[in-house]
């Protein structure tokens, strides 16, 4: 399977860019995006999977109360990606809090996105509307269609090849009963209806596969 070669669309990105308050050009933030999502060894966290994102977030902008805030999230959420470590949403963050610091977004925005950015961590459920709407974007992949699932699930075990098969069967299902075990998926009636049983489906048919096997 190759590795995505999706390209991000820079007019939507020098048009939000604008509407974030950023100054100056939008070329040299945009240019250094799309240098981290086609970085070797991105399989699923690549831009194929940012455009997929703003796909999902174009059918459900009307629910955000600050939609430029959770766009400019999903742009950032997974810039900084390296599968060893343990703070890649902190240092996406912090990159997302620099460039636009630097390019005179006001403070308020700044914090607001890089907020947003850190709760795709997807460590706890969040309670802020804008949030929830994040997460269930970043999420609605565990609830496409099974050969859609299968290629994801693919995807990462190839970005975590160095793991031993064992170890990452028993931690892949760990992971992943932990979205099923929440009492929804999905925390938008807006995704849950588009998603939730499938998602469902998808979780309990690999998490019996990982541990089967």
């Amino acid at each position: 399977m190759p590795q995505s070669s999706s390209a991000l669309d820079s007019r939507r990105w020098h048009a939000l860019w604008s509407r974030l308050g950023a100054h100056g050009s939008s070329a040299p933030s945009f240019d250094l995006l799309q240098q981290t999502y086609a970085e070797p060894g991105r399989y699923y966290h690549s831009a194929e999977h940012i455009q997929d994102c703003l796909d999902q977030f174009d059918m459900g902008w009307h629910l955000a109360r600050q939609p430029d805030e959770v766009e400019a999230a999903l742009w950032f959420h997974d810039a900084i990606y390296r599968p060893r470590d343990r703070n890649n949403e902190q240092e996406s963050a912090s990159l997302a809090s620099r460039l636009l610091t630097s390019a005179g977004a006001r403070g308020e925005v700044v914090s607001r996105v890089a907020d947003l950015v850190l709760a795709t961590r997807h460590d706890i459920l969040p309670t802020d509307p804008d949030a929830q709407l994040l997460c269930d974007v970043d999420l609605s992949i565990l609830g496409r269609e099974p050969d859609r699932f299968a290629r994801f699930e693919q995807q990462i075990r190839r970005e975590y090849a160095w793991v031993p098969e064992s170890l990452y069967r028993s931690t892949r299902a760990e992971v992943l009963a932990g979205f099923l075990a929440r009492p929804a998926v999905y925390q938008t009636e807006f995704f849950r209806k588009r998603y939730e049983l499938t998602a469902r489906s998808n979780l309990t048919r690999i998490i019996g596969e990982l541990r089967g096997g």
